[in-house]
């Protein structure tokens, strides 16, 4: 007998309705990064991996009893990150646990060896997976176990899903994805011109400091003057990502990385949220529903930008999305409480 969970208020999904004062898929990204963010007392965990690598887990605690959402950040984030901290406070208030995922190098300590992450780490989602659910969770008598990517990191969760296809039940119960690059090539190209190149230096910023610091580390790992010159995720994938993670070019990594391909192999309840003004991932390359498996929803709202989704009133809120994220998770949990293990959602295309 499965404990009862914690009384929800957050029973059922709303649309998305983008405050009538902020337009533009520019606009919904960026704003969210100026609202105040909260402090999480999280509890953090080192993870030491088989290479000889790290990765750190930041943790939310509660009753031992209680569903856990694992959640995988995106581009440079972590822990802090605006969308990561709105999903933390409803989970917190909703009595449940969280544990947020920090790829190596983005916990605010470098990692110790050449490489670092990258969109299409599905083994390193597995691993984390594995050592995650193999803490909290007897299949015997299973607790809810969840997953949120969001836009890098829910790329690679949706690819290690479709590779799994349905033995990913073991592990996870429900899957969200939010703002995920889902054809990675589309993306880069995307963010290679325009009012884009924003974002893109925004990025390169930081992943140019890490690779400097790797360099001076492990000298002759790449083209120094090339990363210096490099102003594209293109070139730096070229330069960097490429190369220190197994792949021939950049346009190798990103063919073989993009997830969409993957999706008609999922075999876990999972929601695919992305904006079709995300201005990292045109609306003309999202997929339709005769490229995913009867798993997958996808849900594709016409506003609210990257990994943004804010609500009225002025000055905003971020409390869409986690309360869309739960109310998913809810309906697979019903299911579980029910004794229902075979039935899938039907796919369902807005």
């Amino acid at each position: 007998m499965k404990a009862p969970l914690p009384a929800l208020t957050i029973l059922r999904a709303r649309p998305y309705v983008a405050p009538a004062w902020l337009r533009g898929g520019n606009a919904q990204t960026i704003y969210p990064y100026l609202l105040s963010r909260p402090s999480i007392a999280y509890r953090r965990e080192r993870c030491e991996l088989d290479d000889g690598d790290f990765i750190d887990i930041d943790w939310l605690d509660n009753q031992h009893d209680a569903p856990l959402v694992v959640i995988f950040h995106g581009l440079e984030g972590g822990s802090c990150s605006h969308y990561v901290l709105s999903i933390i406070m409803t989970l917190q208030r909703l009595g449940w646990r969280g544990a947020v995922v920090h790829f190596r190098g983005c916990s605010g300590t470098p990692n110790r060896l050449p490489r670092a992450y990258h969109a299409g780490d599905s083994a390193e989602i597995d691993w984390v997976l594995r050592r995650i659910t193999g803490q909290n969770k007897v299949r015997s008598s299973p607790l809810p176990v969840f997953a949120v990517g969001v836009s890098l990191g829910g790329n690679a969760l949706l690819k290690w899903l479709g590779e799994q296809g349905k033995q990913a039940r073991q592990l996870l119960d429900g899957v969200v994805t939010v703002s995920v690059p889902l054809d990675l090539a589309a993306a880069g190209r995307t963010l290679a011109s325009g009012f884009n190149l924003l974002y893109t230096r925004h990025f390169l910023d930081t992943l140019k400091r890490k690779a400097l610091d790797k360099l001076e580390r492990y000298p002759g790992l790449f083209d120094s003057a090339a990363l210096a010159a490099c102003t594209t995720l293109y070139e730096f994938d070229n330069i960097v990502t490429a190369p220190l993670h197994g792949f021939r070019d950049a346009e190798d990594y990103w063919n073989l990385s993009s997830s969409k391909p993957w999706l008609k192999h999922i075999g876990v309840p999972t929601l695919v949220i992305n904006a079709r003004n995300d201005p990292f991932m045109p609306a003309s390359a999202l997929p339709r529903p005769e490229d995913t498996s009867s798993a997958v929803t996808l849900e594709f709202p016409e506003e609210g930008g990257h990994a943004g989704f804010l609500d009225s009133p002025f000055p905003g809120r971020l409390t869409w999305l986690p309360e869309r994220i739960i109310s998913f998770f809810r309906e697979q949990e019903v299911g579980l409480h029910s004794g229902s293990q075979t039935g899938l959602p039907e796919l369902r295309a807005s």
